[in-house]
């Protein structure tokens, strides 16, 4: 293969994936980690990408260390997590004993749950007030208070998790990617979520299409570990749509069926 042609399937992939890693790259390409090591540094000092210690990243994806405040997030993409949230809740039936983790998409589901029979377990400190005040019975976790999320999160939560086994679950979630998996910025939240997901038989996590782009400090799980309900995919995201687990909803919250 021609060293040119090599480089730009190696941006075609990157760009596609949003980040790889040099075995990646290497098994893709079936070259010598020299080579790819190489090329990575020629395609850096060109722009193409973004060269990371042990692998590259697309030079569009935004890297998030902090949380945004609540009610700064809930301004953002709301129509799309209106969307998310109606055909989220649509899954929910009678008979669940419900996960659902802290964050503005999670939040924007109460409305439109209608299973009176669930019950449900939350981190999230005004999903617990919603989702009592609804008449649904309602399990909140104990731990630290994080005012920047309204999440409870640290040890103790995760400890108090062990004694559940939830039928489905509903987690935000600051990135989404092939290979970084489902990220967030907090270890201490990462770690709820991860264990949560833990105790939970059927797994989907809620995310617009922007978050497709985002990578965060700490990956709570892989990207093959859950459902992913999102909004309409742009263009350059398209390939997401050949995953069995990516699960597209238009304006109405109708899933959106793939030809």
């Amino acid at each position: 293969m021609l060293s040119e042609e090599r480089q730009n399937m190696i941006v075609s992939l990157v760009n596609e994936n949003k980040s790889m890693t040099v075995q990646m790259l290497m098994k893709a390409l079936d070259a010598s980690e020299s080579t790819i090591r190489r090329d990575l540094g020629e395609l850096s000092s060109q722009g193409r990408l973004e060269k990371v210690y042990g692998g590259a990243m697309a030079k569009n994806v935004v890297f998030s260390g902090r949380d945004v405040l609540v009610n700064e997030r809930k301004a953002l993409n709301s129509v799309e997590k209106t969307a998310i949230a109606r055909y989220a809740a649509s899954l929910i039936g009678d008979d669940d004993f419900v996960y659902l983790d802290a964050g503005t998409t999670t939040e924007a589901m109460i409305p439109f749950i209608t299973a009176k029979g669930a019950v449900f377990v939350t981190n999230g400190c005004t999903h617990a007030r919603r989702l009592s005040e609804c008449g649904f019975l309602t399990y909140v976790l104990g731990g630290e208070m994080k005012a920047s999320t309204d999440a409870i999160v640290g040890e103790d939560a995760v400890i108090s998790l062990f004694r559940y086994h939830f039928t489905k679950g509903f987690w935000g979630t600051n990135g989404i990617s092939r290979t970084s998996g489902f990220s967030t910025p907090d270890l201490r939240e990462a770690l709820v979520k991860q264990m949560s997901m833990n105790r939970t038989q059927e797994k989907y996590v809620l995310g617009d299409a922007s978050k497709f782009s985002n990578i965060s400090c700490v990956t709570f799980a892989d990207f093959s570990d859950a459902t992913v309900i999102t909004s309409a995919l742009p263009g350059e995201m398209s390939s997401y749509r050949a995953c069995g687990n990516v699960v597209e909803v238009g304006s109405d919250g109708v899933h959106v069926v793939k030809e």
